[in-house]
C-alpha cells in the first residue's frame, strides 16, 4: 500500500474538521428550540425519505427502536408526523410528515440555504466564491464510489 502523502493526509484532517463546524453551525441556524436534536434529525430524516416504519427509521439514526419511539412520539405531540397502518403490513405503522411538519422541514431548509448564500455573499469574493466552486467540483469525486 502506498505511502499517504503530507498534504493528502493535512488535506484529510482540515476537510474533516471545518465540514464538522460548518455541519454544526448550518444546523443552529433553523434550530428549533421547542424540538430537541434527536426530535430535529428524525423530522429531517423523515422530510427526506417519506413514508418509513419507526424501525427503519431507529436504523437510519443507529438507535435503539426504543429510543426512536420516544423521539416520535415527541414529534407526533407537536402535530409533525402521522402514523398510519402499512398496507403491506397491517402489524407495522408508517411514519409520515403532517403539513405542519413538512412546512417546518422545508422552512428550515430554505433558512439554512439562506443563511449559507447570504455568508458566501457577505463573506467572499466574486473570485474567492469561484474557487469554492471549482473545488467543490473536484470534491465531488469524493463523494464517487
Amino acid at each position: 500500500m502506498a505511502r499517504i502523502s503530507d498534504s493528502a493526509d493535512r488535506a484529510a484532517r482540515e476537510l474533516r474538521v471545518v465540514f464538522s463546524r460548518l455541519r454544526r453551525r448550518i444546523r443552529e441556524v433553523a434550530q428549533d428550540a421547542d424540538l430537541t436534536p434527536s426530535q430535529e434529525s428524525a423530522l429531517s430524516l423523515v422530510g427526506k425519505h417519506g413514508a418509513a416504519t419507526a424501525s427503519a427509521l431507529a436504523a437510519a439514526e443507529g438507535v435503539r427502536p426504543q429510543s426512536m419511539a420516544t423521539t416520535l412520539a415527541g414529534l407526533d405531540q407537536h402535530g409533525l408526523i402521522r402514523r398510519s397502518p402499512d398496507p403491506e403490513d397491517g402489524r407495522r405503522q408508517l411514519v409520515t410528515l403532517t403539513d405542519t411538519g413538512r412546512a417546518r422541514v422545508e422552512g428550515n431548509k430554505r433558512l439554512r440555504e439562506e443563511w449559507l448564500a447570504r455568508a458566501f455573499q457577505d463573506r467572499y469574493s466574486e473570485e474567492e466564491r469561484q474557487t469554492v466552486l471549482k473545488a467543490l467540483e473536484l470534491m465531488e469525486r469524493l463523494s464517487q464510489p
